[in-house]
Parts: C-alpha cells; sequence; structure tokens
C-alpha cells in the first residue's frame, strides 16, 4: 500500500511539475469560440468561462499547490520541531511556559488565524505560505514535545547525560535521529491540511490574487457556474480530494 501510494503521488507531483511539456495548450490562451465547453479529446477537462483549457489549468494550478503546501509544511515543521524540542528537554519552568502560550495559540481557530495573517502578509505566494506555516507548527510542537519526554527517559540518553554529554550533542546526536519517522510523518500529515487550507482560503476569495491558478482558484471560479458548466467545480475538486486522501493514507500507513 506504501509503494503504491508513493507511487501514485509522485506521479501526480510529476505531472503538475511537468505541466508544460504534457499539455498542448497554455493555462492563459483564450479561445472565445469555446467558452464553457464541455470535456472533449481536444479538451479533456472542458474549458472556462474565457475558453481556456481546463486540463491545462488543473496541472499548472497543481504546481502552485504542491510549491505552497510544501513550502508550509516544511516550515511548520522546523518551527514546530524546534519548540517541542527546546520544550521536552528543558522542561521545568521552560516547559510550563511554552506549553501555556501554545494553548493560548491553539484555542484561536486556525481558519481565523490564517485569514488574519493572509490580510496582514498579502495574497502572494509567500504570503500564503506563512499565514499556513504560522498556524500549524503549533500541532508539530505538542507531539514533538511528547516524543522527547519519551526519549529522555531511555537508558542512552540518561548514560550520555551522566557521562558529561552537552545538551546539543544530546539533541543533534540522540535525540533528533530518534525522532526522524515522527518527523517524517508529521511533515506528510501536514501537506494535506495545508492543500485544504489553502484551497478554503481560495474559495473565500482570500487566497492568490490573479492570474495565479491554484486549485482552490479554480473552484472558487467555477462554483457560480456550477449548473451551467459542472466540469470546472468536478475535475480541481477531484484532484484536491484525491491528493488530500491519498495523503492521509500515506501518513497513517507510515
Amino acid at each position: 500500500m506504501r509503494f503504491i501510494l508513493t507511487a501514485f503521488l509522485s506521479l501526480l507531483a510529476l505531472s503538475c511539475i511537468f505541466a508544460p511539456y504534457i499539455t498542448k495548450k497554455s493555462p492563459y490562451e483564450q479561445d472565445i469560440s469555446r467558452i464553457l465547453s464541455p470535456p472533449s479529446s481536444e479538451h479533456p477537462f472542458g474549458t472556462d468561462q474565457l475558453g481556456r483549457d481546463l486540463f491545462s489549468r488543473v496541472l499548472h494550478g497543481g504546481r502552485i499547490t504542491f510549491l505552497i503546501s510544501t513550502l508550509s509544511a516544511i516550515l511548520s515543521l522546523f518551527l514546530g520541531a524546534a519548540v517541542g524540542i527546546l520544550s521536552g528537554y528543558k522542561g521545568g519552568l521552560a516547559d510550563i511556559i511554552i506549553m501555556r502560550i501554545l494553548d493560548g495559540i491553539y484555542s484561536f481557530p486556525d481558519l481565523l488565524i490564517i485569514i488574519i495573517l493572509t490580510v496582514l502578509l498579502g495574497r502572494k505566494p509567500i504570503g500564503i505560505v506563512l499565514s499556513l506555516s504560522l498556524t500549524t507548527w503549533v500541532v508539530v510542537a505538542r507531539i514533538v514535545r511528547g516524543e522527547v519526554i519519551r526519549l529522555k527517559s531511555l537508558d542512552m540518553i540518561e548514560s550520555g547525560i551522566a557521562l558529561g554529554a552537552g545538551p546539543f550533542r544530546i539533541i543533534f546526536l540522540y535525540i533528533i535521529p530518534n525522532l526522524k519517522n515522527v518527523l517524517i510523518t508529521l511533515f506528510i500529515m501536514r501537506i494535506p491540511g495545508a492543500i485544504l487550507s489553502e484551497s478554503v482560503l481560495s474559495f473565500l476569495g482570500l487566497g492568490l490574487s490573479p492570474p495565479s491558478a491554484s486549485w482552490g482558484i479554480l473552484v472558487n471560479e467555477g462554483w457560480s457556474l456550477l449548473f451551467f458548466a459542472p466540469h470546472l467545480v468536478i475535475f480541481p475538486s477531484l484532484f484536491i480530494f484525491v491528493t488530500v486522501f491519498s495523503l492521509y493514507l500515506l501518513g497513517k500507513n507510515l
């Protein structure tokens, strides 16, 4: 199962990355004679309200969606892991203060914080990445902290401390290597969350600014024409669902 999911997700990601070489149409090329055309041999996913090829727009939009979700997952992982390791290893008053701060941040709805940060940081890709990263690292920090506390009780780490090994040596040689599987799983599980959050932002009209086209933006653009041209919503929504579902299955399998 793990191999099948990995192969499928790799194929999907590569299809989006090499979209310019796979699709024959430009995602921005307009054809007024083909407005809202249904799926056909020439346009596998049909066309949108400006006559643009939807298949090309979905694949090119996937590049933006994967880029934003992956970068936000990496940033939230580094930030959350750093805070979690510090809190779990130091313990005592430092751990109490850090955890109370995390509890305070965790009490606010993620979507509300993301919307506020997006307004403050702007609707460019870097702004969206930072907005998603600064809201999802809390969960990573809490999980990593728990793992670090468990690892601290192991004989090898207690022996290292007894032999005079410093904190940096203990963390980088003993704790982080033993967190590898947890961090990989957390990274994979952060990506679908970021995809959904970006899609919700775009659907609400708070995502990337035009002419950028992520999967969420494509759903937003086609929603008003759902009953006249359902393919505008079905195909990008299907890509979101399949990608998120596959990543969650892979994360659980790991």
